[in-house]
């Protein structure tokens, strides 16, 4: 697709690229980092209620109890997102608040909340797009072995109808689980996040239980609504040896394969990387082949979050761990905990990661180079920054705009390259509670006063709704 020139309401003439018609601009959020109100209405403890009640697990102890509100604001919120001439918004589903034990009735008080938010969406003109999983697990489900235990994986199935019983005649598009490298390796593996424990060969069996969840929900949702459109959004990198001794070439094959091909490959390969398997082998991690089959399912589309390229060695140095979170000890790289990662000389956001637009292009042209074809969409992008108000309450923050800027164009290369790539998900709408970091960064193009709950858009905010206005972004220069 070639950059075309676009007219503006002054008439002037902008030579930036332009994107497709129908490209699908939008914001995204999560339930627990937003929604608040973590007792009201019948909700029942996750297990981040827990994780963030915990001493030492998040920074200055703060917890996703009042978050930002948005339980109570949300029709202010979702006004913001038309304001911003948003087409979409992709918000999370605390399973918690629909099934407070993981298993039995729905409660309809939690329920009524998606039917509410879902209504006011689309009054406003923008499309809802749940995810029914972003890693707030019921607390009773963890009691209970969590996700390491394949019974976690039907519950959270029937779960999913519950939802779409109650919103699916009003939701196109569905994502299942969002992030299952996060929440099986982190969660159980290195315990930066909840439920906080360490415990490689469970966090395996939890990766592996993640993605069967997603194969069985999209049965189960599909079978009541083949119209609809179904997928799955996983955390992708760039990943890069520190320099090509084959040891380093050796770790960055590992951690490609523990952080991509193990989930694209049951995804949409139905199989596992035989060369993970392998570096994994000492954990007993044999998943079962008929699960393969329903991991496998036929997926509408597929969501990819990006941030960051990861630079790594196998050989013996300095150790430097990515920033999981501000008590990282333990590596959640299982069965290659030797790697290293190691800063590469780049520019970094203010969450110490650095920025590199040029592995979105790599990772959005090698999944549609190696993998069967689906359309695409960015699912989550954006930057973490520790801007504050000017005197007058205006947010600069020149960063984040550059740092979008770079990715959009990077979309719009892997476009030209015939990637089906067919929207674009800013992470995040809100700054809010960022899970061990506490309320410490902020993602969001809408700057949030914890104290008050006052809501100001930043300057990111009125730059990103002139590229929607636009259909593309500005000229260089």
């Amino acid at each position: 697709m070639e950059s075309s020139a676009v007219q503006d309401d002054a008439g002037a003439r902008d030579a930036g690229p332009r994107f497709p018609t129908g490209f699908r601009w939008g914001a995204a959020t999560a339930a627990y980092q937003i929604e608040g109100a973590a007792a009201e209405d019948g909700r029942g403890p996750s297990v981040w209620d827990t994780f963030a009640r915990t001493p030492g697990k998040v920074l200055g102890g703060d917890t996703g109890d009042v978050a930002v509100d948005h339980y109570h604001r949300y029709p202010e919120d979702v006004a913001l997102m038309r304001e911003l001439g948003l087409s979409a918004y992709r918000f999370s589903v605390s399973w918690s608040r629909v099934q407070p034990a993981g298993a039995g009735a729905a409660n309809e008080r939690g329920l009524d909340f998606y039917r509410r938010l879902v209504d006011e969406l689309l009054e406003a003109g923008i499309e809802p797009w749940p995810t029914l999983y972003h890693w707030d697990l019921p607390q009773p489900l963890e009691d209970a072995g969590g996700w390491p235990e394949r019974e976690t994986a039907y519950r959270f199935a029937d779960y999913a109808v519950l939802v779409h019983e109650a919103v699916g005649d009003r939701v196109k598009h569905w994502t299942t689980v969002n992030e299952p490298w996060c929440a099986a390796f982190l969660g159980y593996a290195s315990g930066d996040h909840a439920p906080g424990r360490l415990d490689p060969a469970g966090s395996l069996l939890a990766a592996h239980h993640l993605m069967l969840a997603h194969g069985l929900a999209v049965q189960a949702l599909r079978a009541r609504r083949p119209d609809e459109l179904f997928g799955a959004a996983v955390n992708l990198y760039a990943v890069s040896p520190a320099t090509d001794d084959p040891a380093d070439v050796d770790a960055a094959r590992r951690i490609d394969g523990l952080q991509n091909r193990l989930f694209l490959d049951p995804l949409l390969l139905g199989r596992y990387p035989e060369d993970v398997l392998a570096d994994t082998a000492r954990h007993g991690f044999e998943p079962d082949a008929a699960d393969l089959a329903v991991i496998n399912q036929p997926i509408d589309q597929l969501g990819i979050n990006y941030y960051t390229r990861h630079t790594v060695a196998g050989t013996p140095g300095e150790a430097a761990q990515t920033a999981s979170g501000p008590f990282a000890v333990h590596s959640p790289w299982v069965g290659s905990e030797h790697v290293r990662f190691v800063p590469a000389g780049r520019p970094t956001t203010g969450m110490g990661w650095e920025i590199d637009e040029g592995g979105l292009h790599e990772v959005l042209t090698r999944v549609h180079r190696e993998y069967p074809a689906v359309p695409l969409y960015i699912t989550e992008n954006g930057a973490g920054y520790d801007e504050v108000p000017d005197g007058d309450g205006t947010v600069h923050d020149a960063g984040r705009i550059a740092y979008i800027d770079a990715h959009l164009r990077a979309c719009h290369a892997a476009i030209a390259d015939g990637v089906p790539l067919a929207g674009y998900f800013t992470w995040s709408l809100l700054d809010n509670f960022e899970w061990a970091w506490g309320y410490s960064k902020r993602f969001g193009l809408v700057h949030v006063d914890y104290a008050t709950q006052r809501r100001t858009p930043k300057d990111s905010a009125r730059w990103y709704s002139e590229v929607i206005r636009r259909g593309g972004l500005p000229g260089a220069g």
